[in-house]
């Protein structure tokens, strides 16, 4: 391949990068990566009263947080609307489009008319070939494309095949609104041909796009881009992806604990197959895929799965980055800034050391945080109602029994602590159980923990004997 394949992610910046944005980035992204390419980025912010500049920062920050990195500098539309205004212009002069003067109750007759007759061309071209002349005092004239009526439009889509349209049901699409703020159409062709894109991939909710871009091209005389359309994602019960499915922003994914490599591999296999290979990394993703091996029903998210996925990047990861992605959650979430504080080079050496027991048992950032929660912990221990439960008289007497026997461990680690708990539980007719629970609520406050003895070596002699201090009775 040459590396002249030139991909676009263009986001209408009305919201946070949504789940299936997300997977339209990393397609392009794959698609560019995979052949030498480029992929930009284009902010289709056109409609102004709903693009916003927090829209905008949440799509960038999401994207890089996924990887995703684009080439060259961001691209704004609207601030490309003089460009925009003179190709309609361009059009106009060169008679393949035309001033219409239809007022609003004119435009409203004709689509109830076109409906009632249940055809699909609304406007019924009164403009088309009227002269401005005739046109009304004061009313500013839109530009519609001069639309050919008959014949066919037909795209070639490396994902949905060949797909056409009759031209009698295609409109004269409007170019450039009365007030002079050309349409998204217009503006979209005009984009893709000035950045010099050559593959178009986006959802197939734009396919119906394809064709009235497909005729401003024709009319220009440029050449059009491979189109792709990619099924969209479906909910579990396989109707459109709502918010109780998870179509939810990427942020909201970071918040719940997911990792970056985790997430762009569950997206790839959202509707892209390549043989049962489930688990990619980086670089076999970019190798393997391509855009035919994309099928054309909408894929389903699946939640059970992701966390699934999410977990083997996890217990896959290196320790160090675990750690690093532990404090960049932690940063990232204000509820838990109280937990942010408390890191500092003892915690972050407790937390390393205990992240190989750890990471076998999380499935999200969130568990990690929340089973480590023994590291960070204040004395005396806040303890749960049911560990309470269990610190009976008799266990608190047990616990202070245990403590002389550990306070003479050396070194102190998970074997010897083990040994020393095993032989004082031998010493007093009594199964590793029944002490080693007792002895796991005294040093973390619940019922449940990492193995007991990785506790006790991770936050060392003089945290235990103190917290098991603590405990005992007088």
């Amino acid at each position: 391949m040459t590396d002249s394949v030139v991909t676009r992610f263009a986001p209408s910046p009305t919201g946070f990068l949504h789940i299936g944005g997300a997977r339209t980035a990393l397609f392009n992204w794959l698609y560019a990566r995979g052949r030498g390419g480029k992929m930009l980025l284009r902010i289709e912010d056109t409609d102004r009263e709903r693009s916003t500049p927090e829209a905008i920062d949440a799509i960038l920050d999401g994207l890089k947080w996924l990887g995703l990195d684009w080439d060259g500098e961001v691209v704004y539309q609207f601030q490309r609307a003089a460009r925009h205004r003179e190709v309609a212009e361009q059009l106009l002069a060169s008679g393949q489009a035309y001033h219409c003067y239809a007022t609003q109750d004119e435009l409203k007759a004709m689509r109830e008319k076109a409906r009632a007759e249940g055809r699909t061309r609304l406007y019924d071209g009164l403009w088309r070939d009227r002269d401005s002349s005739e046109a009304p005092a004061g009313l500013k004239p839109t530009i519609r494309l001069r639309a050919p009526q008959t014949g066919e439009t037909v795209i070639e889509d490396q994902v949905q095949g060949r797909v056409v349209w009759q031209n009698e049901s295609l409109d004269d699409l409007v170019l450039l609104r009365g007030d002079g703020n050309p349409t998204y159409m217009l503006a979209v062709v005009v984009d893709d041909h000035d950045m010099a894109v050559t593959h178009v991939i986006r959802g197939d909710d734009h396919l119906i796009n394809a064709a009235r871009q497909k005729q401003i091209y024709d009319a220009l005389g440029w050449e059009l881009p491979s189109m792709s359309h990619i099924p969209l994602i479906h909910g579990p019960d396989g109707s459109k992806l709502s918010k109780r499915h998870g179509a939810l922003g990427v942020e909201a994914y970071r918040a719940m604990g997911y990792v970056p490599a985790a997430l762009r591999n569950y997206l790839v296999r959202l509707g892209w197959s390549y043989g049962d290979q489930e688990i990619f990394s980086t670089q076999e993703m970019i190798d393997a895929f391509d855009l035919p091996a994309i099928g054309r029903s909408a894929a389903r998210f699946d939640f059970a799965k992701l966390e699934n996925l999410n977990g083997h990047y996890i217990r896959h990861a290196d320790d160090q980055s675990l750690v690093s992605m532990f404090e960049d959650l932690l940063s990232y979430l204000p509820e838990r800034a109280e937990l942010k504080a408390k890191l500092n080079d003892t915690t972050r050496a407790q937390l390393l050391q205990a992240m190989p027991d750890l990471k076998q048992r999380a499935k999200t950032l969130v568990e990690l945080i929340d089973s480590s929660y023994f590291i960070f912990a204040d004395r005396p221990l806040s303890i749960e109602p049911k560990a309470a439960a269990l610190l009976t008289p008799e266990t608190r007497e047990l616990i202070a029994k245990l403590r002389i026997a550990l306070e003479t461990v050396a070194p102190w680690t998970a074997e010897t602590t083990e040994a020393a708990t095993r032989a004082f539980a031998e010493a007093n007719n009594l199964k590793l159980g029944a002490v080693a629970q007792p002895l796991r609520v005294a040093l973390t406050g619940r019922t449940t923990s990492p193995g007991i003895f990785d506790v006790l070596a991770v936050l060392g002699r003089e945290e235990c004997l103190a917290r098991l201090g603590d405990q005992t009775p007088g």
